[in-house]
């Protein structure tokens, strides 16, 4: 299993960045996530996504600002990021859990400050 992020970066406060997750090693059709950590903080879920993209689910500090979006025809999970706040610094880690077994990629880091 191979989970692999890109897409971060820095941005001022307000602004966007879209965040992919290429996986390869399973059948796709997973239910997928997107977890944070932010230096000093613990893991936090920041949005869940079904096996064909009709069910999604967000952590309470991103809803109404980021949409987690999948294409299984290129193996690839998204996460739209709008209105970047300072809090949302962090690295940005894509998950699978297969039989019980959680995968991580190595992340991304976004780091929002003006």
């Amino acid at each position: 299993v191979q989970l692999v992020e890109s897409g971060g970066g820095s941005v001022q406060p307000g602004g966007s960045l879209r965040l992919s997750c290429v996986a390869s090693g399973f059948t796709f059709t997973s239910t997928m996530r997107w977890y944070r950590q932010a230096p000093g903080k613990a893991r936090e879920l920041v949005a869940v996504i079904g096996r064909f993209g009709a069910g999604t689910d967000y952590g309470d500090s991103v809803k109404g600002r980021f949409t987690i979006s999948r294409d299984n025809s290129q193996n690839t999970v998204y996460l739209q990021m709008n209105d970047l706040k300072p809090d949302d610094t962090a690295v940005y880690y894509c998950n699978v859990n297969l039989g019980d077994v959680d995968y991580w990629g190595l992340g991304t880091q976004v780091f929002v400050s003006s």
